[in-house]
């Protein structure tokens, strides 16, 4: 993927990461946020139309409609996250410095390197 000697975290790849999480952050509320915007709006209309002028009357529904989102957008929620995660941590293996890779000596190297026993 990457040479020896590139750099991979650069002021690019960092700000495509923030904007991928922002996004990501976004897409991954929005189905909590729209089923709580869509019961307080119901509630809301039924308050006016009835003149019950509560203000904790849309809380318990409200409630109920996001938790109802949660589970039913749960699987999802946690495979995108999952995915974004195991995007993260396979990028870790390029973090670091830049060396030559470690060269591994046998023992018959060593022998031969240490020259012939008297």
């Amino acid at each position: 993927m990457f040479g020896f000697g590139e750099e991979f975290f650069t002021d690019e790849y960092i700000m495509e990461i923030s904007s991928n999480a922002m996004y990501l952050i976004l897409l991954l509320s929005a189905p909590m946020l729209m089923s709580a915007l869509g019961v307080g709006l119901v509630i809301s209309i039924l308050q006016a139309t009835t003149q019950i002028q509560e203000q904790t009357l849309s809380f318990v529904p409200k409630l109920l409609a996001t938790f109802l989102s949660c589970l039913i957008c749960g699987t999802w929620i946690s495979s995108m996250c999952g995915g974004f995660a195991t995007r993260l941590f396979t990028d870790i293996q390029y973090f670091g410095p830049k060396r030559a890779p470690a060269v591994i000596v046998t023992e018959n190297a060593a022998k031969e390197k240490a020259g012939p026993r008297p």
